[in-house]
């Protein structure tokens, strides 16, 4: 059997070529026998911004556009995190007080123990992320019809997961237009990628809306403002962005203008005990907020580093240097 292929439109003289296994058009000749500058262009899912190290970068034109995520890290202020971390090394210290104990009587096991303690909360942090993403590939697969992936399938804390899930799709008679799409704005340089848009005739009267998955926190839990915990005010923040990107890029690697969505978009909070679904703000009041945000980390991240400049010479010392 003869291996086929993959063809690919360049994007310079708009001919069929071979495209090699990194996504990009093999070098090539145009139709006047020249070399084509199109040759080693990104065609198909390559053109895709991919995200790294805070950014994701356009592969055709070079263009880095910030996260949204990162944005809402560093430009929104969460004074509750470090109560919650010191909570949690607090408890955890209670919980396994005597074999604090004992490694307090060996140097190198307290170094140990001190570091174990101190990461508590990354730990937690990094747990409750595996839960969110494996829940992410379970409502991708429904989505796209492909089959979960067995090692969730295999993983009876993921069931539930799996159940309500469905029962939310009955229960709301959702259909899903888009599901992990990467969309971005040039104006305003950012981009992300939103979980899906779904219709639903008991939402937004049917309209194409936003939706995200929350799978922290407790179900119909709140904080002492009235925050639902687990499904927090940032993520109207973060669908507004979303929502009010010029672009969006679908599988095949087509740019596109993003379609309209709703002012009011849509928060699944999943939990094993069963779900909520909760309307969240997203209309251009809340992206005017989420542009703020925009500034302030771009304050934190390239402007503030270069605030304060080095130490100035000692005036007194250089008088000393000429005298002598």
């Amino acid at each position: 059997m003869t291996a086929t292929t993959e063809q690919g439109t360049c994007p310079t003289c708009s001919s069929d070529v071979p495209v090699n296994k990194d996504g990009r058009t093999r070098k090539h000749r145009r139709a006047n026998g020249q070399p084509c500058p199109g040759s080693g262009s990104p065609t198909g899912t390559a053109r895709i911004p991919r995200p790294a190290r805070g950014w994701y970068t356009d592969p055709t034109t070079g263009t880095k556009l910030r996260r949204v995520t990162s944005i809402l890290e560093k430009g929104v202020p969460k004074p509750a995190l470090p109560y919650w971390a010191a909570n949690l090394v607090a408890e955890t210290a209670m919980e396994h007080l005597p074999r604090l104990v004992r490694a307090s009587r060996h140097p190198e096991q307290a170094r140990e123990a001190y570091d174990w303690l101190r990461r508590a909360h990354t730990r937690q942090r990094d747990e409750r992320a595996a839960l969110g993403e494996a829940a992410h590939r379970i409502i991708e697969a429904h989505i796209l019809d492909q089959p979960i992936p067995q090692d969730i399938l295999d993983d009876p804390e993921m069931r539930p997961y799996l159940t309500h899930f469905l029962r939310f799709i009955s229960d709301f008679e959702v259909q899903f237009d888009a599901s992990e799409m990467v969309v971005g704005s040039y104006e305003h340089g950012y981009a992300g990628t939103l979980d899906y848009i779904l219709r639903s005739p008991y939402i937004n009267s049917g309209a194409p809306t936003l939706g995200d998955t929350k799978t922290g926190g407790e179900l119909d839990a709140r904080l002492a403002d009235g925050t639902v915990k687990g499904v927090y005010p940032d993520a109207g923040l973060q669908m507004s962005a979303y929502r009010h990107a010029e672009y969006c890029w679908l599988r095949d690697g087509t740019r596109q203008p993003m379609p309209q969505t709703a002012d009011v978009g849509v928060v699944l909070h999943l939990r094993p005990e069963g779900y909520r679904v909760y309307p969240i703000q997203c209309g251009p009041g809340i992206f005017t907020r989420f542009l703020h945000a925009a500034e302030v980390a771009a304050w934190a991240t390239d402007i503030a580093p270069t605030v304060v400049g080095a130490p100035l010479a000692n005036p007194s010392r250089a008088k000393k240097r000429k005298v002598a």
